[in-house]
């Protein structure tokens, strides 16, 4: 079987962050939906990763760590994905303290911005319901409070209206430079990807800063099928990659059975004009 064609899905989340599975309840719906690779790469923490490694390994089915670390650049915010981490290392778990810290005073200040501009209350109180640890309180625990209210009929309606930049909700946050979340990701020896770049409003000049200095930095790798993809980016994406000389990840992103664009493992292969991050892995 070509390389390309492995059921690869190696980006999702647990309760551990901001998804609505255990990462062992995860791994069983990823081996149910014939996942041949996959990993966890919850937002900033990788407390779940030895979780979701024992059952991935119960079901036989190849693990990968992973974390998805959050970075403010050019003023807004980029996602990357580290792949093959040892998450047990120092400067990165540091490095991923340091970028949840103020998460609760944002959200607090979210609450605050969604009482006064659009008359909404209490939904520090009712994000909280969706998570364990304050540290890790996110603009999708809000958005999943906002629907059990009836503020909008789903999570994507609260983005198109709330706690998006310009919207009511909305409170920037000051992540991890693109340089300390390469540098974190590579010393703990894991390999680094653009996370869903078809999510970012950027400009053609600013992309091509954004992938110039990722790959000085060391960065490896853009995500290109991925769950908030087109089919048309799958190959826009597939075409940038090569042109930079990146490899290219697969990864559904899925958070909730309930929310998802598309269930894990469930994406469509790689395009043939593709590199696999995976390509040269051992894949046991």
């Amino acid at each position: 079987m070509s390389v390309l064609l492995l059921n690869a899905d190696l980006h999702c989340h647990s309760t551990i962050s901001d998804g609505v599975l255990s990462p062992a309840t995860l791994a069983q719906r990823a081996a149910d939906n014939e996942v041949e690779l996959w990993a966890l790469t919850d937002h900033d923490e990788v407390s779940g990763i030895a979780e979701a490694r024992a059952a991935a390994q119960s079901l036989g089915m190849p693990f990968v760590s992973g974390v998805e670390i959050s970075v403010t650049w050019a003023g807004k915010t980029v996602h990357i994905v580290g792949l093959g981490i040892d998450e047990q290392n120092p400067a990165l778990v540091q490095g991923l303290a340091k970028t949840r810290s103020g998460r609760e005073r944002r959200a607090h200040d979210m609450a605050d911005d969604l009482a006064r501009t659009a008359g909404i209350h209490g939904t520090f109180e009712g994000a909280l319901r969706y998570v364990g640890n304050p540290d890790l309180i996110s603009r999708s625990h809000f958005a999943r409070y906002l629907v059990e209210i009836g503020a909008c009929s789903s999570v994507a309606e609260v983005f198109r209206h709330y706690l998006a930049d310009g919207k009511p909700g909305f409170v920037p946050h000051r992540w991890a430079t693109l340089t300390e979340a390469v540098d974190w990701i590579r010393g703990a020896g894991g390999q680094a990807v653009i996370a869903h770049p078809g999510r970012y409003e950027f400009s053609p000049i600013a992309f091509d800063s954004l992938f110039h200095e990722f790959r000085t930095l060391g960065g490896v790798a853009i995500e290109t099928v991925t769950g908030s993809h087109t089919p048309d980016q799958y190959d826009e994406y597939t075409r940038i990659a090569n042109q930079y000389g990146f490899l290219v990840s697969r990864g559904s992103d899925f958070h909730s059975p309930e929310d998802a664009e598309v269930d894990i493992g469930r994406l469509p292969a790689l395009p043939a004009t593709s590199k696999a991050v995976w390509e040269n892995w051992p894949l046991t």
